[in-house]
Order: structure tokens, then C-alpha cells, then sequence
């Protein structure tokens, strides 16, 4: 393997340096949700804005940065949304009501919405394709390790201080990203003749906000079937569905669907969607399980987690080179497997499993997720071009987003109901949680199970690409397949 130039070194500083500051930011200001709830007299729905407006910002812009990105500059929007993340993060600290809160937290879901699809981009740009895998992985290091220490950081600084603190602590991190960012990233070409196409920004901004928005509101089936979430959550659908109709009949689309003719980077978007659902499903029902069945501490419970998060961050550089090196279904089967293995100990949970048992299987399960999650979304978009970076990343962050706000909405509609129906029969809270959550981690499973043939003909997709143009260029082969409809072409130096 060729060495990595000091130039992709410092590019990828830069990114993490801004990738670390949104991941630690979000895991720690959740924890502040009762102390919010005593400054401002306010109630926890109105306190759940404070997580739900960042959620649903970031999902509106995001596929805005493909267009931003070739209208602008990669650099210039991702420092953008870097200087938007330092003035939310600043104003949320200065903030004097919980509207105040909220709207910095809008502003800061505007901003990671830019950076998080650039994130991929700018490391792409700056690595040859046989080195992607290893510097991507290093990035999902610092995208595990800061959820994990997230919540240590925050509970040390309410203890010590106040919720503010949880604003100000970003402000460093931010900063020297936006030093290493100016420095260090190169200035990219820009298309001023691209045009905006505004029919598509309306109907997906309007369909991702109106259905996370109705998704968010979700816990139980009488909740799904109010019309105050059945008629945002239909019509959400049906504008994505429009959305749809519309780029495809586009010259120039907001988001370039025929990325999706691309059969690796389909079947890897396909696979991240899956593992979504088990990945927020875990962190939907063991909190459940641990917290209301059987009354440990969220402290109790966030070092559970921890020991995903570190796993998880340990094993995803590993990853990296293994997918540069080796045939990349094997490293993904591999977690895969791991992910099922952890996903049926969990199913074995009873009131008499020891927390360090479930710390295990929860552990087990970040070496999964770090050989698996990650890396198959960079094993779809590392031989995409370069161009259609933004776009592939935004799309796949948007679908990863839906289809696990479906999935979690799905296990908590099944957990609610069976949790009632045991109640009904005379059976104990415990003993009906742990019956509910052994159905819906087999279901997991399953998928994991599922994931499997989708790995190996991820892996075997990309190595029939490469066999096909070794030296890079497109093959007859390649050339019969439908052509990638980038938004537009660059223009030459």
C-alpha cells in the first residue's frame, strides 16, 4: 500500500476536527433535557425540540450540498457550515428562554447538514481509492469515540457547572477545525452556470421535514393514528414520492437519483438503511429494558453503551485497511455475523443477567458495528467519481435517517403493544419487557441476517469493478451499463 501523503493527513485533521465537534456536541446536550426542563418551567415535549429541530434541520439540508457544493466549492460551504455550528453553538450558550435553545439548535442542525455529506468528500478527494477504506476508517473513529465520551464530558460539566457549558465546550474544537480547515484544505473549482433547481429542493426538504417531524412524534400505535400524525406523516410521503417523478425527468436535479444505477453503491446504501434499524433499534430497547423494567440509572445505562461506542471506534481503522487490502465482504460478513451473534445475546436478557453481561454483548456488538456499518458505505462510494461524493453521501445520510426513524417507530408501536397485552394478562412489567424485547431483538437479528447476501454481493460487485478498469479507466463493460448523471461537469483548469 502506498504511503498516505502528508497533504491527506492534514485534510483529514480538518474534517475530523469538525466531524468530532457535531457528534460530541449531540450526545452530550441530551443529557441536559431535565435541567432545561427546571430552568425554563417547561415540559418534555417542549424540551424534545431541543433534539428534534437539530434532527430535522440537518435532514432538510443535506440535499442541499451536492448543488452547494458544485455551485461554491466544497471547502468554502463545508467551512460554512462549520462557522454555522461555532455561532449556534455560541448563541445556544447566550440563550436567555428555551426558544432560544431551540433556534440554536436549529441553526446547528443547518450547519451539520452541510458538513456531515462533505465530510466523506473532502477525505475522498484528497486519498487515491486504494487508501479510502483506511482514512474513512480513521474518520469513523472519531464519529464512534465522541458518543462515547459524549455523555461523560456532559454529566461532568452539569455537575460542575451548568447547561451552557454544554454549548461552550464545542467552541474550541470548532475553532481549531475552522484553523486546520482554512490551512489545510484545497480550494476545489466551482460550477457558477450550475442551475438551482427549486421544484426538487421544495418537495424533498418538504417531505424529509414533514415526515421526521411526524416519525418523531411516535411512540405508540394511538399516536400513529391521530390525524395530527397521519396527515404530515402521508403527505410527506407523497411529496418525497413526487420528488422522485420530478428529478428524474430534470436536466439538472438537486440530487442525482441515477447515482442508484451504480450497482455497488446501491446495494451499499441498501445495507446501511438495515443496519440503521438494528443500530437505533439497540439504543431504543436497551435503555427500555435497563432503565423502566428494571430501574438502573441512565449512568448505569450510558456505560453500557459505552462499551459499543469503544468498541466500535477501536475496530472501525481496522476496518479501513482490512477493506483496502482484502476482498471487503469478508470484513463486512465478519461484522455482520458478530452484529447477530450480540443481537441474540441480548435476546437471552432476563432479570437475573448481570450488567457486565449485558455490557459484553453490547460491546460485542461495536465490533460489529465497526467492521460492518461504516465500511460498507464506504466500500459503495470509494470508486464513485469524484464529483458524485456530495450527492452519494447526502443520499445515503437520507435514507439511513428515514428508514431508521421507520424502524424505531416500528419497534416501539411492537414493544408498547405487547408490553399492554401481557399487562392485560396478569403478567409483571419485568417478565412482559423481557418478552417483548426477545421478540423484537430476534427481529434484529434477522435483519442482520438479511445483510448478509447483500455483503457479499456489495464485495463482489466492487471487485468485478475494479478487475473490469484496473488502471482506473471505464471498461466496455462499464461503458454498456447506464451512465452516472452527475449534476454537472466541472470546468477544466
Amino acid at each position: 500500500m502506498p504511503n498516505i501523503s502528508a497533504h491527506g493527513v492534514k485534510v483529514l485533521i480538518s474534517v475530523l476536527l469538525g466531524t468530532f465537534t457535531v457528534s460530541l456536541n449531540n450526545s452530550a446536550l441530551n443529557l441536559a433535557v431535565a435541567q432545561l426542563m427546571t430552568t425554563f418551567d417547561a415540559n418534555a415535549t417542549d424540551v424534545s425540540w431541543v433534539v428534534t429541530l437539530f434532527m430535522i434541520t440537518m435532514g432538510m439540508t443535506m440535499p442541499l450540498t451536492g448543488y452547494l457544493a458544485d455551485r461554491f466549492g466544497r471547502r468554502r460551504i463545508y467551512l460554512l457550515g462549520l462557522w454555522g455550528f461555532l455561532t449556534g453553538s455560541a448563541l445556544g450558550a447566550m440563550a436567555q428562554s428555551l426558544a432560544g435553545v431551540i433556534s440554536a439548535r436549529g441553526l446547528q442542525g443547518v450547519a451539520a447538514g452541510l458538513m456531515i455529506p462533505l465530510s466523506l468528500s473532502l477525505i475522498f478527494s484528497a486519498y487515491p481509492s486504494d487508501q479510502r477504506g483506511r482514512a474513512s476508517g480513521t474518520w469513523g473513529f472519531a464519529v464512534m469515540i465522541a458518543p462515547a465520551i459524549g455523555p461523560s464530558v456532559g454529566g461532568l460539566l452539569l455537575e460542575i457547572s451548568h447547561w451552557r457549558a454544554l454549548f461552550l465546550m464545542n467552541m474550541p474544537f470548532a475553532l481549531l477545525g475552522l484553523m486546520c480547515g482554512y490551512r489545510y484544505l484545497p480550494a476545489d473549482l466551482s460550477n457558477r452556470r450550475r442551475q438551482f433547481d427549486l421544484p426538487g429542493f421544495t418537495l424533498i426538504t418538504l417531505g424529509m421535514g414533514t415526515v421526521l417531524f411526524s416519525l418523531s412524534r411516535v411512540a405508540t400505535l394511538t399516536d400513529l393514528l391521530r390525524l395530527q400524525a397521519l396527515i404530515p406523516l402521508a403527505g410527506g410521503l407523497l411529496a418525497l414520492t413526487l420528488f422522485v417523478r420530478v428529478e428524474r425527468r430534470t436536466e439538472t436535479p438537486l440530487l442525482a437519483l441515477s447515482l442508484f444505477s451504480h450497482h455497488g453503491y446501491r446495494l451499499s446504501v441498501i445495507l446501511a438503511c438495515l443496519q440503521s434499524i438494528i443500530l437505533f433499534g439497540c439504543i431504543l430497547l436497551v435503555p427500555l429494558w435497563m432503565q423502566n423494567a428494571l430501574g438502573f440509572s441512565p449512568l448505569t445505562t450510558g456505560l453500557v453503551f459505552l462499551a459499543t461506542a469503544l468498541a466500535a471506534a477501536v475496530c472501525s481503522p481496522v476496518a479501513g485497511r482490512l477493506i483496502d487490502r482484502y476482498p471487503p465482504q469478508w470484513c463486512l460478513g465478519a461484522g455482520l455475523m458478530v452484529t447477530m451473534a450480540s443481537l441474540l445475546g441480548l435476546a437471552t436478557l432476563t432479570e437475573a443477567t448481570p450488567v457486565w453481561m449485558i455490557g459484553a454483548w453490547m460491546g460485542l456488538r461495536g465490533i460489529g458495528l465497526g467492521c460492518a456499518y461504516l465500511p460498507s458505505t464506504t466500500v459503495g462510494m470509494k470508486d464513485l467519481p469524484e464529483q458524485s461524493i456530495a450527492q452519494a453521501s447526502a443520499m445515503n445520510n437520507m435514507s439511513r435517517r428515514l428508514t431508521s426513524s421507520l424502524g424505531i417507530v416500528a419497534l416501539s408501536i411492537y414493544y408498547d403493544m405487547a408490553v399492554n397485552a401481557a399487562l392485560h394478562r396478569g403478567i409483571s412489567h419485568t417478565e412482559a419487557s423481557a418478552a417483548a424485547l426477545h421478540h423484537a431483538f430476534l427481529a434484529l437479528a434477522a435483519v442482520a441476517v438479511l445483510c448478509l447476501p447483500l455483503a457479499w454481493r456489495l464485495g463482489r460487485a466492487v471487485i468485478r469493478q475494479r478487475s473490469a478498469s484496473p488502471s482506473g479507466a471505464p471498461s466496455l463493460a462499464q461503458a454498456s451499463e447506464p451512465p452516472l448523471k452527475v449534476a454537472s461537469a466541472r470546468r477544466t483548469e
